[in-house]
């Protein structure tokens, strides 16, 4: 099938437009990636798909293919995707939250785009992450410190450039959902973050459709896969394999936002010996539901227990 194939699907018209088959999208997506589409199909195929709203099955097939468009990486324990904007959120706390994962002895691949937040990158560095352009920088990443990011850029430039037609159609597209459904380093776990809740289940659906073992979703701090201790939240996921979800109550007393949060150098944190309060129950509530995600025993007790070691 060529792309103009899966637009006139779409875009037939009331009573005779459907959505695309799983086995569909993930042909669409192929075609995309290769760069053979003219640019005018992909826009329209884009636009259709944002005005209908995607399927799980759509989600599950467009990232099927995306995955397999990208080169054999080392197999981590937790993927972490980041792709929110973080117009809504404070300092990147969440690094910090991951890097807790990585000293437990998981391996843990971040990957991501920002758009304009500088928020993210500027963070890794402080965070002391590590950041791969190759496959080969990612290896040696991993087997150093069991954390790595890599930048969506040059990870998968064609999903990339896709990614970027946002700058040319002026609305977010359903590749921003694909982008976390990627899950490069085939990990058996993953944790996202949403900005809409809406998406929190429609992600989950398409984890299932493709055979993932353990997701965690949340809305998370500007999108981002970040607790916040001053709220409930509801995440929605997998376990075993099999639909999972559970409301984790807040951990904080007083009315706090992630957004009123800063630190010039996240690192430093790390280094306080005395609790920094509403910060340190951010990093700690997120890497006890990242560290469940994977399986591991008594999570909170876990990521407390790691948080003492880092800072002693």
């Amino acid at each position: 099938m060529s792309l103009s194939d899966h637009v006139r699907i779409l875009g037939r018209g009331p009573g005779r437009a459907r959505s695309l088959t799983q086995a569909e999208a993930e042909d669409a997506m192929a075609l995309m990636l290769r760069g053979g589409a003219a640019p005018e199909a992909v826009g329209a195929l884009l636009m259709l798909l944002r005005m209908k709203g995607e399927t799980a099955e759509e989600i599950a097939g467009f990232a099927a293919a995306a995955q397999a468009a990208l080169p054999a990486l080392p197999q981590v324990d937790l993927d972490w995707p980041s792709y929110a904007a973080g117009r809504t959120r404070g300092a990147p706390w969440f690094l910090l939250s991951a890097k807790l994962l990585a000293q437990s002895g998981r391996r843990v691949l971040l990957h991501g785009w920002n758009g304009p937040d500088t928020k993210l990158r500027a963070g890794l560095s402080q965070a002391g992450i590590g950041t791969a352009k190759t496959v080969e920088q990612a290896s040696a990443l991993l087997a150093q410190d069991n954390i790595a990011y890599m930048p969506l850029e040059h990870l998968h430039p064609a999903l990339f450039h896709l990614l970027r037609l946002r700058d040319v159609l002026g609305l977010r597209s359903c590749i921003n959902t694909v982008c976390r459904m990627l899950n490069p380093g085939r990990a058996r776990a993953s944790v996202q973050g949403v900005f809409h809740p809406s998406y929190r289940l429609l992600q989950a659906d398409a984890a299932g459709l493709l055979g993932w073992d353990r997701l965690s979703v949340i809305k998370g701090g500007g999108g981002e896969f970040e607790r916040s201790p001053a709220k409930s939240v509801t995440a929605f996921g997998l376990r075993g394999g099999a639909p999972w979800e559970q409301t984790l109550p807040a951990q904080w007393s007083q009315t706090r936002r992630l957004s009123d949060t800063d630190l010039p150098d996240l690192n430093a944190l790390l280094q306080q010996h005395q609790t920094p309060g509403f910060e340190r129950a951010i990093v700690l509530s997120t890497a006890a539901l990242a560290l469940e995600t994977v399986g591991a025993a008594r999570p909170a007790d876990l990521a407390t227990d790691l948080w003492a070691q880092q800072a002693a």
